[in-house]
């Protein structure tokens, strides 16, 4: 039926269906002759057991997404990945996505694929217009693609930064429709950002008829930011949306998901990538999703979410012991941030010294983020780079529950970060006492005197 099974299959029976696709290539025929310059040998006996033999990767030299006469099994192995994986986001909450492909090339490469896919559209259209988020690969994908991204700085509302709407329909007046290649939008993102405003976005975009393209690197696990991308198909347009498989899968890095609600133009990007492909991150999520079932990813999916809410319960006491704030940014699903303000109010390294402590300490994923941090990305400067925002009110550290974290996980990160956060409060004590004891001694010599 082309679904993920709703109950995982155990490794056996997973390695017998990639071993009766693997004989289905003529690499591993029995007899085979090969003469031309691409016959799926392999020298190291260990590089084939580590493919499970299925040398001859995905697609043709035109169209990523066709089949190979000669690799028949792998062939159906990439039919099959990108069907199931369609199921999977369909379950996920994009219920009227209609196609999507696996990748593989990491989220911002996918997302240059997108681009350059509507340049035969737009010839003319030399912008992208992009609400801001200080990740560098997103950016990149922009420029690497050729053109020129507008820059859409958000709006604050309380902690949250939020989409400036009226600043992204000024710059298309501005600019002139036919200028403009897409909008490029964001689901999500780290705290104290939040995912944009896709449905007002999308009907924008349908009202002014340019396409829209959302960055979902990590949003599959959210529910939160898949009904967004659902409503934003129902209410307006959304062209295309990028989703990276690593984040969402538990895979080796190297692979996206690109879907959309038009089959035709899914079908125009998978053409757009020049040549045959590997056939690994396919492999590996199906390989993952076969494991699991569909039982097993929601399950996974309720584990993180209720992981959210115990983080944010026990990271705003953790804040409250400290004299700080666990910002409130109630849009955001998957990201959280703590201020930092004592912190930084006490020593300006103070905040990026945390950040090194807590890495040092086997923290991994925390992020730091001082006040006022600048940084040029592609000759673009940008003013507070990691706060999404030229001029955020304080510093704050971000922690996330994404799929896969464990209890374990969320109280080892809160005991290694109080026991930092105390040291801190302990030096800056330590540090005015000789400072009171400094100005008394310097008050009693000009007594004497």
């Amino acid at each position: 039926k082309g679904k993920c099974p709703e109950d995982g299959w155990d490794e056996s029976t997973i390695e017998l269906f990639l071993h009766e696709l693997a004989i289905m290539d003529s690499n591993n025929f029995l007899g085979n002759c090969g003469v031309g310059e691409r016959e799926g040998r392999v020298v190291s006996g260990l590089v084939a057991r580590r493919h499970y033999r299925l040398i001859h990767g995905i697609g043709r030299s035109g169209d990523i997404s066709a089949v190979q006469p000669k690799a028949a099994g792998s062939s159906l192995l990439n039919k099959l990945t990108n069907s199931v994986v369609l199921d999977i986001i369909k379950l996920a909450g994009v219920r009227t996505v209609t196609s999507c492909f696996v990748v593989p090339m990491a989220t911002g490469m996918s997302l240059t694929l997108c681009f350059l896919t509507l340049r035969h559209k737009r010839p003319k259209a030399k912008y992208i217009i992009w609400p801001r988020i200080d990740q560098k690969s997103c950016f990149k994908s922009m420029i690497t693609a050729g053109f020129e991204p507008v820059v859409i700085e958000n709006v604050l509302e309380g902690d949250e930064l939020r989409t400036d709407l009226e600043a992204v329909e000024a710059k298309i007046k501005a600019l002139g429709a036919e200028n403009i290649l897409c909008v490029h939008s964001t689901t999500s993102c780290f705290a104290p950002r939040v995912p944009d405003r896709l449905e007002e976005l999308a009907v924008i975009c349908a009202n002014y008829d340019i396409p829209h393209i959302v960055n979902n690197a990590y949003g599959v696990q959210s529910s939160k930011c898949m009904h967004l991308i659902q409503q934003g198909a129902r209410v307006g347009r959304i062209d295309a949306f990028v989703q990276s498989l690593d984040k969402n899968f538990m895979v080796p890095v190297g692979g996206a998901i690109i879907a959309g609600f038009n089959e035709s133009f899914i079908q125009e990007i998978s053409k757009m990538y020049p040549g045959r492909a590997s056939a690994s991150p396919s492999l590996d999520v199906l390989i993952t999703l076969l494991s699991l079932g569909t039982s097993g990813y929601k399950k996974l999916l309720k584990e993180r979410k209720e992981m959210f809410s115990y983080l944010s319960s026990e990271l705003k006491k953790l804040a409250d012991n400290h004299n700080e704030r666990l910002l409130d940014t109630p849009h955001n699903p998957i990201s959280l941030a703590m201020s930092l303000k004592n912190l930084d109010e006490t020593n300006d390294a103070a905040v990026t010294q945390l950040g090194s402590m807590l890495f040092t300490r086997q923290v991994s994923g925390a992020r730091v983020v001082p006040c006022g941090s600048v940084q040029t990305v592609n000759n673009y400067t940008f003013k507070g780079f990691m706060s999404h925002a030229n001029d955020y009110p304080c510093a704050y550290l971000n922690a996330a529950s994404a799929i896969g974290i464990k209890k374990q996980d969320v109280d080892v990160f809160l005991k290694r970060l109080d026991k930092c956060l105390k040291t801190f409060r302990k030096e800056a004590k330590e540090e005015k006492s000789i400072n009171e004891l400094s100005d008394a001694n310097a008050a009693t010599e000009q007594l004497e005197d």
